[in-house]
């Protein structure tokens, strides 16, 4: 039987996938009901946008970095090795390696956050495929083919 630290652990988890679920969600519909159209060049708008969902995707790191952050500071849910000095900066870095799936290594999670790491892989995984279509259904929306 797992500790109740994973079972804690993956309740959290599965709270933090919703939570950014949820911001990725409103922050699309925002987008799609704010986001201005330029009279002049459409190019505008395609790259605002491409801002917004980065700002978008910077906001869900920090938030599975947060939840690193308050784990381990909590205690019993593992570690991160590899970590080197300042705790806030590598959850969120690790985070942003977990995030986009590129997995470098230098920090790695011990323990019950292992399955938050899994989890955000998968998140970030789709949550990223989304903007990309979402983007792409805008860029058709907007350019002109003669711009």
């Amino acid at each position: 039987m797992l500790p109740p630290s994973y079972w804690l652990a993956g309740l959290i988890t599965i709270l933090i996938v919703i939570v950014c679920v949820l911001v990725h969600y409103e922050g699309l519909r925002l987008l799609s009901d704010r986001l201005p159209t330029p009279r002049l060049h459409q190019r505008q708008r395609v790259i605002l946008l491409i801002l917004s969902l980065l700002f978008l995707h910077i906001v869900e790191i920090w938030i599975f970095g947060l939840a690193y952050y308050g784990l381990l500071t909590l205690g019993n849910f593992g570690e991160l090795q590899g970590v080197s000095g300042n705790l806030l900066y590598d959850c969120v870095y690790f985070s942003a390696s977990a995030y986009t799936t590129i997995g470098f290594g230098d920090i790695y999670p011990v323990g019950a956050l292992r399955t938050m790491t899994g989890a955000e892989g998968i998140t970030g995984l789709t949550i990223i495929t989304w903007s990309a279509s979402y983007t792409f259904v805008e860029m058709l929306k907007t350019w002109d083919s003669n711009e």
